[in-house]
């Protein structure tokens, strides 16, 4: 188009002679033959330069695309709590299996792992330790599996309306933010029935909260594209979900690992081992969420007291005060570095799950 624009020169000074027929469907406009179709492709162009058209095809800036996300973010709360509500609307239960679900999962594992495995060796309070563990993980991975086919599941919206798309793994994670939020409120009277008493370490589960959602929404982000190209992923995922958990510290403490009386207590023998674990994001999240609603956990936590040799190998006990002595052993990841990871795996799945999505804007619906 450039060089037909060059051809025909600046407007207002084409040749008295241009828009005069040269041959069967072409135009001669000055010295210059041009076909019909050529004019009108001009015409077009020029009109869509005039009144600020764009193509509907082209991806927008980065700064353009997150306004316009920022436009519609009512629309997307407002779609995600629609969402919500009519998620369970043909369950007898309702809105209720929100709860009962990673409920159900808590009693299933708390089984398993807490009475015929033993996992529960060294934590005090299992129970609220694996409820706190489970719910918190709930949260990403569901986020995970619902993002991973929101691309797919949305080809009639997508092909139909015009919008920013990563509204779409947005709204979803929302989604599922909505329903831990729902599930906190069974957590805590769990733990307060379990004799945890409220601290002003409960007001870290709002930035804690808020560093896994953010993580949550790069991830989705990233799966959603992920999942929009590869039909089988959605199918893989799960199992891949499922391996993540059992790394995560959901089931188990760290301490326990680091146990040499404990047959799982290979971590004595591979301690980079323990600080791979410790920096799985999905176990920061757990444990710093652990870390603002129990009591038992942040005190017995590794690095909650003076590190003292002696005091650490009489370690595990079996009554609570022998159980503190876990304090005193060496801490794979101080609390300060616990945060800062957590902080930093965020804002590297924000990052790059925005970029990595927005770089396919145009492909989403195709095909």
């Amino acid at each position: 188009m450039s060089d037909l624009k060059t051809r025909l020169g600046a407007r207002g000074r084409r040749d008295p002679n241009a828009g005069r027929l040269a041959a069967p469907g072409q135009l001669l406009a000055g010295n210059v033959g041009i076909t019909e179709a050529e004019a009108k492709d001009l015409a077009l162009s020029e009109y869509a330069l005039q009144h600020g058209l764009l193509p509907s095809a082209k991806r927008p800036p980065m700064l353009a695309y997150i306004r316009q996300l920022w436009v519609r973010r009512h629309f997307i709360i407002a779609f995600a709590t629609a969402r919500n509500i009519a998620m369970y609307t043909e369950a007898k239960l309702g809105q209720i299996w929100q709860v009962l679900t990673p409920l159900l999962n808590v009693g299933v594992y708390w089984l398993i792992f807490g009475v015929i495995l033993d996992t529960s060796r060294g934590v005090d309070d299992y129970l609220s330790f694996l409820v706190v563990g489970v719910f918190v993980f709930n949260f990403t991975q569901r986020a995970f599996l619902s993002t991973s086919k929101v691309i797919t599941d949305s080809l009639p919206l997508i092909r139909a309306l015009q919008f920013p798309r990563a509204a779409l793994p947005l709204a979803y994670v929302i989604i599922e933010l909505e329903q831990l939020l729902i599930s906190m409120a069974v957590l805590v009277v769990i733990i307060l029935f379990r004799g945890e008493p409220v601290t002003w370490y409960w007001l870290l589960i709002i930035p804690a909260l808020l560093l896994q959602s953010i993580f949550n929404v790069g991830a989705g982000l990233f799966v959603a594209r992920v999942g929009s190209q590869l039909n089988d992923f959605s199918q893989l995922l799960p199992f891949l979900l499922r391996t993540w958990m059992y790394l995560s510290l959901v089931l188990f403490s760290i301490s326990t690992l680091a146990d040499p009386s404990n047959p799982m207590g290979w971590g004595t023998r591979h301690p980079w081992a323990l600080t791979v674990l410790q920096l799985n994001p999905a176990a920061l999240y757990v444990t710093l969420m652990r870390y603002a609603l129990l009591t038992t956990a942040r005190d017995s936590m590794p690095g909650a007291a003076p590190y003292n040799e002696a005091l650490c190998r009489q370690w595990p006990g079996t009554t609570n005060a022998q159980h503190l002595l876990s304090a005193h052993c060496a801490a794979v990841l101080s609390t300060s570095e616990t945060w800062m990871s957590a902080a930093g795996w965020s804002a590297f799945a924000l990052v790059v799950g925005f970029v990595y999505f927005w770089w396919a804007e145009t492909r989403y619906g195709r095909g």
